[in-house]
């Protein structure tokens, strides 16, 4: 009888320190130490049910806090989605304002680059209508030169800044102009342009209002 009670007293002490040390790393050990504080109030015979008992409380209580972190994680995923949507109604509600961002560039050099407005369609469902126009801005350094080119969409030219020469050969006839800020002059598509930055000390800017031809909104 004294051995078997030395044994069970042994193995009560080795559970309630083995569980002490589990959750005094796990959870602090705050919570977890008042209960096993409390088994040892109780009688030697009760101690290991008592452990057990602070075990299963400990469970479930490790149950209820992972349930609230996965609710919580849902609620931030929700509130993320909701945000997006917010921005997207945000973006349909002023679809006509681009800053200098919302361009890409798709030419560049020392000389100069240029910088095309993605297709409307894509912007804003309002846009729609006008899927068949694109914009474009072409930057060229004082004293460049701009090679001959062409492009399958008629163009429209506001000068933005600067001032120089711009020369456009269509059906064989070539026609020469000098332009400056606030000037407008049209290229028709296949027309052959080609143009020089003039001053030696400012950018040549150039809004293009390209109408394409052959695929709405893309153009060559």
């Amino acid at each position: 009888i004294v051995v078997l009670l030395a044994t069970l007293l042994c193995a009560a002490a080795a559970v309630a320190s083995s569980w002490e040390d589990d959750n005094h790393h796990q959870h602090g050990g705050h919570k977890s130490g008042q209960c096993v504080r409390r088994c040892e109030d109780r009688a030697w015979h009760q101690r290991p049910r008592c452990l057990e008992q602070c075990r299963e409380e400990e469970r479930e209580k490790r149950q209820e806090r992972s349930r609230h972190e996965a609710d919580d994680r849902s609620g931030e995923g929700s509130s993320e989605d909701e945000r997006e949507q917010e921005k997207e109604k945000q973006k349909d509600r002023r679809p006509y304002v681009f800053d200098r961002r919302s361009f890409r560039r798709v030419v560049r050099s020392e000389q100069g680059s240029l910088r095309v407005l993605r297709p409307f369609d894509e912007v804003s469902r309002l846009l729609r209508g006008i899927r068949d126009y694109r914009v474009a801005v072409l930057e060229a350094n004082p004293r460049s030169f701009v090679v001959p080119s062409h492009t399958d969409a008629h163009c429209i030219c506001y000068v933005a800044e600067g001032e120089g020469v711009v020369t456009t050969i269509e059906n064989g006839e070539r026609r020469s102009y000098t332009i400056k800020q606030g000037h407008v002059f049209v290229a028709p598509a296949g027309a052959v342009t080609y143009l020089a930055n003039t001053d030696g000390r400012k950018k040549l800017v150039i809004a293009k209002i390209l109408h394409t031809i052959s695929v709405p909104g893309e153009f060559q």
